[in-house]
C-alpha cells in the first residue's frame, strides 16, 4: 500500500469515470499514428490504487542479458488470471470498448514501484506487427514520465501520467512510433492499467503472460 503522505496527492473518494470522455483530446502523429489523451478521466484513482496493490498476485520476470540474469525493472499482473482487480475495470473496459469500437478483452496491469522500474522504447510485441491496433492505459498512483517518439528515433513528445490519466495509442502507433517510461531519481508508486483486444497473430494460450512481460506503459 502506498505511504500516507503519498495518498493525498492521488485523489480520494468512489472510483467514477468520464464515461462523456468529455476531456478527451486527439494529437496526430505521424505516418498515420495518434493518440488521445484525458487527463484526470478516472476520479477516485486511489481507491483502485490500494485495491490493486493488495489484491492482485505481482508477478516480476528475469531475462538473460548480455552474461548475467536479471530482474525486469516491474512487476505484471493479469486479470483475472492473477485477481479480478477493482470492480471499476470491468466498467472501463465496456467503456472504452464501445467508444473504439472494438472489444479491449484483455486486461494486465504494470507496476512501476519507484523510479528504478522502467519500461525501455518500444512497440507492442504483437501489435506492431498489425496495421492498426488501440491499446488504452488508465495509470493510477503518482505520474510518471511517458516518452513517445518515431521508429527509429528522432524527437521525442513527453506526457505525465498518473492520477486517473487515460492514453489511448490508435492507428499505426504501435507500428510506426515507439514508447517508453524512463528512469528517475525519485518518484511514488503508479501502476499503468492495459485494455487491448485479443488479436489474431497471438497464441491464445500464452499471449496474455509473454506479452504484459515485453510491453506495458
Amino acid at each position: 500500500m502506498a505511504a500516507p503522505a503519498q495518498l493525498g496527492l492521488f485523489g480520494g473518494g468512489a472510483a467514477a469515470f468520464d464515461q462523456s470522455f468529455a476531456e478527451l483530446q486527439r494529437t496526430s502523429l505521424s505516418r498515420g499514428a495518434w493518440f488521445d489523451y484525458a487527463p484526470g478521466w478516472l476520479r477516485g484513482h486511489e481507491e483502485v490504487f490500494d485495491s490493486l496493490v493488495e489484491s492482485m498476485r505481482w508477478h516480476q520476470e528475469r531475462r538473460e542479458m548480455y552474461d548475467r540474469t536479471v530482474d525486469v525493472p516491474r512487476l505484471y499482473a493479469l486479470v483475472p488470471n492473477d485477481g479480478e482487480g477493482h470492480p471499476v475495470l470491468e466498467a472501463i473496459r465496456l467503456a472504452l470498448s464501445a467508444r473504439y469500437a472494438e472489444p479491449l478483452t484483455r486486461v494486465s496491469l504494470g507496476y512501476y514501484r519507484d523510479g528504478r522500474d522502467s519500461v525501455a522504447w518500444h512497440g507492442d510485441q504483437v501489435a506492431r506487427r498489425l496495421a492498426t491496433a488501440i491499446v488504452a492505459t488508465v495509470s493510477v498512483g503518482a505520474p510518471r514520465r511517458f516518452l513517445l517518439r518515431p521508429m527509429g528515433g528522432g524527437k521525442s513528445l513527453a506526457l505525465s501520467l498518473g492520477f486517473g490519466d487515460l492514453l489511448v495509442m490508435g492507428g499505426t502507433c504501435q507500428r510506426t512510433w515507439q514508447h517508453s517510461v524512463p528512469k528517475t531519481k525519485r518518484a511514488a508508486p503508479r501502476i499503468a492499467i492495459m485494455f487491448r483486444p485479443a488479436w489474431p497473430l497471438e497464441q491464445d494460450d500464452v499471449s496474455g503472460a509473454v506479452l504484459m512481460r515485453r510491453d506495458g506503459v
